[in-house]
C-alpha cells in the first residue's frame, strides 16, 4: 500500500516550500549583494534626453545622463553646483554691437548673454558598442545593415564595446538635437526664442528632412548653430538673446546632457529602430549608472558604470542633516550601490506588502495604505504608526515645488475682468472654498493651503503672518505664535452682494448665479470631490454645473478660452519664482499668445512687476529688491484673484532602517548615487519578517493522517481476513 508514503511525502514537500527561499521574489544569486530594490507604476515612454520630460522617466535618465550642472543634494534652498563642468558659469552681457556690459547693466540694454562652460577633463562614457573600434581605429559597428543585425536583439548582443572621453562637441550636438524635426523636443519652442540661431536651425532641418527618406539619418554636424560654439575640446559657449537668468537652471536638466555624434549615428542605422535599438530604449551617458535591462512591463535594471569619474559624498548641508545622519558618509566615493532593480507594480496592495516584507527598500504611501502607515497626531502633525516604528521604518516628508489651483477665465463676461464687481465675486468664492477641509478629506492631510502661486522653498515664499493671503485669511494671535484663520462665510456673502449677486441671485433680474466648471474628472473618487465642491458653492447659494470631458477636448476648450472655471496644476521646472509667476503674465495668455496663462489674466501693474522681477538674480546684490517686487506682484494677484489658490502637495516617503542618506528633493533627480544600503542588516530583517508559518501545514498533516490512517488499518484488516 503506497497511500501512507505518498501522503507523508506530500506533507514534507509542503513544509519545505514554506521557507523564505520561496517567498523571496528575487533570485538566490542576488541574495546578500549590494543591490537597491524599488518599484515603479507607470512605464517610461522616452529615455532619450531630447524628449524625456516625465517623472516616471527621470527616475532613470537622471542616473545615466550628466548635464554640466546639478543640484547640491542636501542644501535648501536648492543650490546649483558643477556636475561635469568645472564651475557654475556666470553670464557675460553684450550690447547689440557686441561690446561687453557690466553685470548690473539694465536688462533693456543687454542684447546677448554668453555662458561659457568648461568641462572637467578625464570624464568617460559607459562601455557601449557605438564606441567600439577596430585595429585601424574605424567604428566596429558602422556601417550595419539588416543582414549584419541578424541575431542581434539587444545591446548586450554586440560582443565588443568601447568608450571615450566626454567632449564639448557632445553637448553641442545634443543642443542641436532640440531642433530635430523627428524628435519633437518639448522645450524646442522655448529654447528657440532664447538660443541664438536655434529657431533658424529648426527651419533648416525641417527643409532637409523633407528631402530624405523617413528612416534616413540626419547628420547635424552639417548644420551650423551660431549660438552654440566650440571654444576648445573641453569648452563650449552658449549665446542667448537678451537676459535670461533662469537659463542656468536648464543646464541641470537632461535636455542639456551630452549625446555623442557616433551614438546618434550608431542608432540611426537601418534596422536598428525595428529592434528597439534606439537612444529612446538604450541610453548612453557618463553618469554613475547605466541601463542594462529595459523591460518596462516588468523591470528596469541599472548597474554601476565602471567608467564613472570621481565624485564624493557632500560634507555640508542643512542644520538637520547631521542629526539625521546624512553627513556620516562625508567625502566617500560615489556611488555606494552596485545595482538598482526597479520592478513594475501595477497595483498598490502588492507594492505595499512587498515593502513591508522588506523586498523594496523604499516606498511612497498610497491612499489604500495611508492609515496603516501614518496617523495624524494632536495639532495635525503626521506620525508613523506603531507597526511602522517597530519595523524601524523612517518617514520623510516635504512640501513639493508644485501648486494646484482652480482658475477663472478672465475673458468670461461673468467671472472675468478686473471690474470691482467681478473681483469681489472671485474673492467671495476664494473664501468659500475651504481648502483646509479639502486637504484633510481628500488628500489625507498631505498638503498645505496655497496663499499664492509660490510654494515653500522657492525664493519669494514668505512664512507666517506676512505670507498669508489677506483676502482669504485673518491672523489669530501674535505674529510669532499665531496662525491663519479663514474668513467667515458671512464675509464672502457680503462680497457676493457687493458684486451684484446677493444670496446668489442677480440684484436686478433675480436670476440665479450659475457657474460652469470644465474638468476631466470622471472616476468614482472624483465624483465625491465634485460633490464636495458643489456644496462649497452652495454656501453662497451659487449653482455649480460640472462639465466632464476627455483630456484632449478639455485642452482644446482651454486653448480657445471656452471655459469659465477649470482645475490645473504646475510642477516647477527649476527653483525660481519666475517659473511660477509667469503662469499669470499677460505675455503668456493662452488665447492671445498660446502661452501657459490659462486664465488669460492681464493686469498692466502685475505685468510691469513681473518684467522687472524675471531678469533679476535672487542671490546677488539685488536680491532684496527682487523680493520686494515679488511681494508686490503677489499682493496684486491676491487682490485680483484670477485663481483660487488651492494647495501645495506634500510628498510622504517611507524607507527601511537599512537605507541611508535619503532626503526628499523636487529638483535634483540624480539621487541614487548618494544612497547606501546595509546589506547584512537587510538580509537579517528580511529573514526575520518572512519566517515560515508552520502551524497551518502541521494541521494539514495531522488532518491527512487522521483521514489516511483509518483507511490504512481497514485495508490491512481486510487483507489479513482474505489471507485466512
Amino acid at each position: 500500500m503506497m497511500a501512507f508514503p505518498i501522503a507523508l511525502l506530500s506533507v514534507l514537500l509542503l513544509l519545505s516550500a514554506c521557507g523564505s527561499e520561496q517567498n523571496d521574489p528575487y533570485p538566490v544569486s542576488e541574495r546578500g549583494r549590494n543591490i537597491f530594490y524599488a518599484a515603479f507604476t507607470d512605464r517610461p515612454k522616452h529615455l532619450d534626453p531630447v524628449q524625456s520630460y516625465s517623472e516616471n522617466e527621470i527616475i532613470f535618465t537622471a542616473q545615466i545622463y550628466e548635464p554640466p550642472l546639478q543640484y547640491h543634494y542636501l542644501k535648501r534652498p536648492y543650490t546649483l553646483i558643477p556636475a561635469t563642468a568645472e564651475t557654475v558659469p556666470k553670464p557675460r552681457y553684450l550690447d547689440a554691437q557686441g561690446h561687453e556690459l557690466p553685470s548690473d547693466a539694465p536688462a533693456a540694454t543687454i542684447a546677448y548673454s554668453v555662458y561659457e562652460i568648461r568641462l572637467r577633463p578625464g570624464i568617460r562614457y559607459q562601455p557601449h558598442p557605438a564606441f567600439a573600434v577596430d585595429d585601424a581605429g574605424k567604428p566596429q559597428y558602422h556601417p550595419l545593415d539588416r543582414a549584419r543585425l541578424a541575431g542581434i536583439e539587444k545591446i548586450a548582443d554586440f560582443p565588443k564595446t568601447g568608450s571615450r572621453e566626454l567632449l564639448a562637441d557632445d553637448y553641442i550636438y545634443q543642443i542641436k538635437r532640440l531642433a530635430h524635426p523627428r524628435l519633437h523636443s518639448p522645450i524646442f519652442s522655448l529654447m528657440a526664442e532664447r538660443i541664438v540661431g536655434l529657431n533658424e536651425l529648426g527651419k533648416s532641418l525641417h527643409a532637409a528632412a523633407r528631402t530624405l527618406p523617413a528612416d534616413a539619418w540626419l547628420d547635424l554636424d552639417q548644420y551650423p548653430l551660431p549660438g552654440v560654439t566650440r571654444v576648445d575640446p573641453l569648452t563650449y559657449r552658449i549665446t542667448l538673446h537678451g537676459k535670461y537668468p533662469p537659463f542656468v537652471y536648464w543646464l541641470a536638466m537632461p535636455f542639456f546632457a551630452p549625446v555623442p555624434r557616433e551614438v546618434d549615428r550608431f542608432y540611426g542605422q537601418p534596422g536598428m529602430a525595428e529592434k528597439n535599438l534606439t537612444l529612446d530604449w538604450y541610453p548612453v551617458g557618463t553618469g554613475p549608472f547605466m541601463l542594462t535591462e529595459n523591460n518596462p512591463n516588468s523591470r528596469m535594471v541599472l548597474e554601476r558604470n565602471p567608467n564613472f569619474h570621481g565624485e564624493t559624498y557632500p560634507c555640508d548641508g542643512d542644520a538637520d542633516d547631521r542629526a539625521a545622519g546624512r553627513l556620516a558618509d562625508c567625502g566617500k566615493p560615489l556611488p555606494f550601490i552596485d545595482r538598482a532593480v526597479f520592478s513594475r507594480e501595477k497595483e498598490s496592495i502588492p507594492y505595499w506588502n512587498k515593502f513591508l516584507q522588506g523586498y523594496y527598500d523604499a516606498s511612497g504611501i498610497s491612499e489604500d495604505s495611508f492609515d496603516q502607515a501614518v496617523r495624524l497626531a494632536v495639532g495635525g502633525d503626521v506620525q508613523l504608526t506603531d507597526e511602522m516604528r517597530q519595523k524601524g521604518i523612517r518617514l520623510l516628508t516635504s512640501v513639493r515645488a508644485s501648486v494646484f489651483y482652480m482658475g477663472f477665465n478672465m475673458l468670461d463676461p461673468v467671472v472675468g475682468g478686473l471690474s470691482p464687481a467681478a473681483t469681489r465675486l472671485r474673492q467671495a468664492l476664494s473664501i468659500a472654498i475651504d481648502e483646509e477641509e479639502f486637504i484633510a478629506i481628500f488628500m489625507n492631510g498631505r498638503g498645505i493651503p496655497a496663499n499664492s502661486p509660490l510654494p515653500p522653498g522657492i525664493f519669494g515664499y514668505v512664512e507666517g503672518q506676512a505670507g498669508i493671503n489677506p483676502v482669504i485669511y485673518d491672523w489669530e494671535g501674535d505674529a510669532g505664535n499665531g496662525r491663519p484663520r479663514r474668513k467667515p462665510i458671512a464675509v464672502a456673502r457680503q462680497l457676493l452682494a457687493e458684486a451684484g449677486w446677493p444670496n446668489g441671485r442677480h440684484a436686478a433680474t433675480g436670476d440665479p448665479l450659475v457657474l460652469y466648471l470644465d474638468t476631466t474628472a470622471s472616476g468614482m473618487g472624483d465624483k465625491s470631490r465634485l460633490d464636495w465642491l458643489t456644496r462649497q458653492f452652495a454656501k453662497l447659494d451659487i449653482q455649480l454645473v460640472v462639465r466632464s470631458t476627455d483630456y484632449n477636448r478639455f485642452q482644446d476648450k482651454v486653448r480657445r478660452g471656452a471655459v469659465q472655471l477649470y482645475y490645473l496644476g504646475w510642477n516647477a521646472d527649476y527653483p525660481d519664482p519666475e517659473n511660477f509667476l509667469f503662469l499669470l503674465a499677460g505675455s503668456e495668455g493662452k488665447v492671445a499668445k498660446g502661452g501657459e496663462n490659462a486664465s488669460n489674466y492681464v493686469n498692466p501693474v502685475y505685468d510691469r512687476l513681473f518684467e522687472q522681477m524675471k531678469n533679476m538674480e535672487s542671490d546677488g546684490p539685488h536680491g532684496g529688491e527682487r523680493l520686494a517686487i515679488i511681494r508686490q506682484a503677489v499682493a496684486v494677484l491676491q487682490h485680483d484673484a484670477p485663481w483660487i489658490f488651492g494647495s501645495h502637495p506634500k510628498s510622504y516617503t517611507l524607507s527601511h532602517q537599512w537605507l541611508y542618506n535619503r532626503k526628499p528633493t523636487d529638483m535634483g533627480n540624480n539621487t541614487l548615487k548618494y544612497q547606501r544600503i546595509d546589506v547584512e542588516r537587510r538580509q537579517a530583517l528580511r529573514q526575520e519578517w518572512n519566517r515560515p508559518v508552520w502551524w497551518p501545514l502541521l494541521a494539514m498533516a495531522v488532518g491527512l493522517l487522521l483521514i489516511i490512517l483509518p483507511a490504512v488499518f481497514a485495508y490491512r484488516r481486510r487483507e489479513r481476513g482474505t489471507a485466512r
